[in-house]
């Protein structure tokens, strides 16, 4: 196992975290008010008797949690990727569903990478354990007699029963130790992430309270009666049928 310089690590962040930014930048300048109200429940809205301003504040928080979740995740696989790439001469899979493989003393370990440890309902694990399955029977067929693991990799949280019967899950610092050899690299990571923060932080908030402001614009003139909201209108925008031709 190569040792990998937190340099290397700050370089490679440096170099891809403004796309996670540009890309949150990008997702929020999408947006479009009515269609996250057709996606929203509007009676959960009228049980927390929420403001317009209180209902659209709801709305954008919720739908970009989602979204950035699920692109910082995408960052933070690749980073794992990379590192592992540096320590182990990981390579990214050909087969599908498997982020990337490498051999570590004599077993060619498989490893799905996810952000966290619970990044999937039960349908997606059956169908992780499918893709672990396909995987090992490619590589026995290839190599009969090699010794193959499939590892569940996240990049944070912890799971202290790693051993699935059929794959491991290594969490957090278990799996950064794994494709590193370092147990304190779930903490060297964490301070390269700040990279140009304030300055990326400072051009979102811009922006989301510019489109925040416009949202309520729209609301109080689509779905309000003065600043009452008109709850009949909503529900009507979001739940009435639609009538076939």
């Amino acid at each position: 196992m190569e040792k990998i310089h937190l340099q290397e690590v700050v370089e490679y962040v440096e170099k891809h975290i403004g796309t996670f930014h540009e890309r949150r930048l990008s997702k929020l300048r999408e947006l479009r008010l009515k269609d996250i109200l057709k996606r929203k429940n509007p009676y959960l809205f009228k049980a927390k008797d929420l403001t317009p301003e209180g209902l659209v504040q709801g709305l954008l928080e919720a739908f970009l949690s989602s979204q950035e979740e699920t692109l910082f995740g995408e960052f933070l696989e690749g980073l794992a990727i990379y590192v592992c790439a540096r320590t182990l001469r990981g390579r990214k899979s050909a087969i599908q569903g498997i982020d990337l493989e490498f051999e570590k003393g004599n077993v060619l370990y498989l490893v799905a990478v996810k952000s966290g440890p619970n990044w999937g309902n039960s349908s997606q694990i059956a169908r992780m354990k499918d893709e672990f399955r396909r995987a090992k029977r490619i590589h026995r067929t290839n190599n009969p007699n090699s010794h193959v693991v499939a590892v569940n990799g996240c990049c944070y949280g912890r799971d202290n029963r790693p051993d699935k019967g059929d794959y491991f899950k290594y969490c957090g610092q278990q799996f950064w130790e794994f494709i590193t050899g370092d147990p304190d690299f779930y903490l060297r990571v964490i301070e390269p992430l700040g990279h140009r923060a304030k300055e990326r932080n400072e051009q979102f908030l811009k922006a989301y309270g510019d489109i925040r402001d416009c949202f309520v614009e729209e609301f109080l003139q689509d779905f309000c009666d003065g600043y009452r909201i008109d709850w009949q209108k909503l529900v009507k925008y979001n739940s009435a049928a639609t009538k076939q031709k």
